[in-house]
């Protein structure tokens, strides 16, 4: 090797030649995403019996005929604990105006004791006793119920803390306890335990938080065990409530989460709508702009040439 080879070669050797040709050592993390595994399974045609599905609303409505089913899901992708159990409405309006309306916060804080309620109409008396939760929110409470099974073995539902702490601390009272509650004769959704006081009561804490959506979740539980790809899970459930009458659809949903939360296209969908709009607007003013230019030097732009509104 000649001394103009050598010098090459130190020269190669720099920091500045390795950087100049992308050649330094460098550290290059390659992500891999935990993504949220989710399982929909809707079920509220297939759990009722075949000769009640002409008339569905009867069936619902009719005490004496059994609600229970049985559904079977299968695991596709291993899910790692805590899966999240969600319960999902669709075409179930709770934005109407009347609906959400239709509560009292400082009974919900105070008790019965606090008679301005008018507010929960037709749901605020029953036999001339205040009714405690009042109110078409509180009335029409979800009351279907799952236990889960596999292999032959309960996975255990962990239903506390599943409402959010604020409102447990702050708008349900530890001292208030359900009164006259679905004891007339028109029955809503689900019952509470009038030992258990609201703030314990985290179902209806849970359904009260309304959705400004007509298709929605709500928190029911967590499972805290691991299910692996190809478990089989038997789900026994109850189906109570009733989403006939008004074409509604009732979901069951598991799914896990990352550090971003679970599955939701709504973020990505309003980006994309707001950068759409954006554009959109931009391109109008655009538009607007050169249409609506003057050519340079024009003299009604100098100010002794402009009309005064002065006078």
């Amino acid at each position: 090797m000649t001394n103009t080879d050598r010098e090459r070669h130190r020269e190669r050797e720099t920091a500045f030649y390795l950087f100049t040709q992308q050649r330094l050592p460098a550290c290059k993390p390659v992500l891999t995403p935990a993504w949220v595994v989710e399982i929909v399974e809707r079920y509220d045609t297939e759990c009722v019996p075949e000769p009640f599905r002409i008339d569905k609303v009867s069936y619902v409505q009719d005490d004496s005929i059994p609600k229970n089913c049985s559904l079977s899901l299968k695991v596709r992708k291993y899910m790692k604990a805590p899966i999240y159990i969600y319960y999902q409405l669709d075409n179930y309006y709770q934005n109407h105006r009347r609906y959400v309306k239709s509560r009292s916060d400082r009974q919900l804080l105070h008790g019965w004791k606090y008679h301005a309620t008018s507010s929960c109409q037709p749901v605020e008396f029953n036999n001339n006793q205040p009714i405690v939760p009042c109110g078409l929110i509180a009335w029409s409470l979800f009351n279907d119920t799952f236990t889960f099974i596999r292999e032959r073995a309960e996975l255990k539902v962990n239903r506390k803390n599943i409402a959010w702490k604020s409102d447990r601390d702050h708008k349900f009272g530890k001292t208030v306890y359900p009164f006259n509650f679905q004891n007339g004769t028109l029955i809503g959704g689900g019952k509470l335990n009038p030992r258990i006081p609201l703030s314990d009561q985290e179902d209806l804490i849970v359904w009260m938080r309304t959705s400004a959506l007509p298709s929605f979740r709500k928190l029911y539980g967590r499972i805290e065990e691991d299910l692996d790809a190809d478990d089989v899970v038997v789900v026994h459930l109850m189906n109570n409530y009733n989403t006939y009458g008004f074409g509604g659809k009732k979901k069951l949903v598991l799914s896990t989460s990352s550090w971003l939360g679970g599955k939701n296209d709504f973020l990505g969908l309003a980006c994309v709508f707001v950068g759409s709009s954006s554009v959109i607007l931009a391109i109008v003013f655009m538009l607007l702009h050169l249409k609506s230019r003057r050519p340079y030097g024009d003299p009604s732009y100098l100010p002794w040439n402009r009309k005064s509104f002065s006078g």
